[in-house]
């Protein structure tokens, strides 16, 4: 499985989207300040995830959230 992500930093509210094979561990990066984006800003919570069979699938869902329409889909309708 692979899933799409949102987490919110716990900092100063801002939002990251993403896309793993393992949401646990990535979490974990995004928390321990491994990853480039967001190490200046954890901790984060997950606000929201979905789960799909495939990895492009995965990637194209979350390059749709990362447009303006997808923005605004996600901040009205899941999170």
């Amino acid at each position: 499985m692979y899933y799409t992500y949102i987490l919110k930093s716990a900092v100063d509210g801002t939002k990251y989207i993403g896309h793993t094979a393992d949401l646990k561990k990535r979490l974990g990066e995004h928390n321990k300040g491994q990853s480039k984006y967001t190490s200046t800003k954890n901790p984060f919570v997950l606000v929201w995830y979905c789960a799909f069979k495939t990895k492009e699938k995965a990637v194209s869902f979350e390059i749709y959230l990362k447009s303006s329409s997808g923005f605004a889909f996600a901040n009205k309708r899941l999170i």
